[in-house]
């Protein structure tokens, strides 16, 4: 009679395999790693734009991204916000370490709808919301006018 082997099975190496083989099929039908590329060239924040009686307040939406790495700046009438992620997710398990790296920059302009006083703009980050008060200049405050109808 023919000796047979014994093979432990090993259910989470399998699983391991079938991951490897998904991720060559996503690589082979997209490229390689394609969610990374399109935030690498794609993602622009989401702004929100209000105004008020003395102010235009602009929110940005830039979760992720260290405030040191946001430039503001106000050039005529256009308002533009440019960062950069630098982004780094590491984990190690028993039988497995994956370290994840996102890197991308994005600009975002908009053209301010009347005059602002640059030297008095302001900026705050907060859990990953960008705000930014820009004072309207004074002769574009709106003037309450009283019109009688008769």
């Amino acid at each position: 009679m023919a000796e047979k082997e014994l093979t432990p099975w090993r259910p989470f190496g399998e699983l391991t395999s079938l991951r490897r083989e998904m991720d060559r099929l996503w690589e082979n039908f997209f490229g390689e790693r394609p969610l990374t590329r399109i935030w690498e060239r794609e993602w622009t924040p989401s702004l929100e734009m209000s105004e008020t009686k003395d102010n235009f307040v602009v929110k940005a939406e830039v979760p992720g991204i260290n405030a040191k790495d946001i430039d503001i700046s106000l050039t005529g009438d256009v308002l533009t916000i440019k960062g950069e992620k630098k982004q780094e997710k590491e984990e190690k398990e028993e039988d497995y370490h994956l370290v994840e790296r996102s890197y991308g920059s994005f600009s975002r302009s908009v053209r301010l709808p009347a005059e602002v006083e640059s030297d008095r703009i302001r900026a705050s980050y907060k859990n990953g919301i960008l705000n930014i008060t820009l004072p309207k200049s004074e002769k574009v405050k709106a003037k309450e006018v009283k019109i009688k109808v008769g």
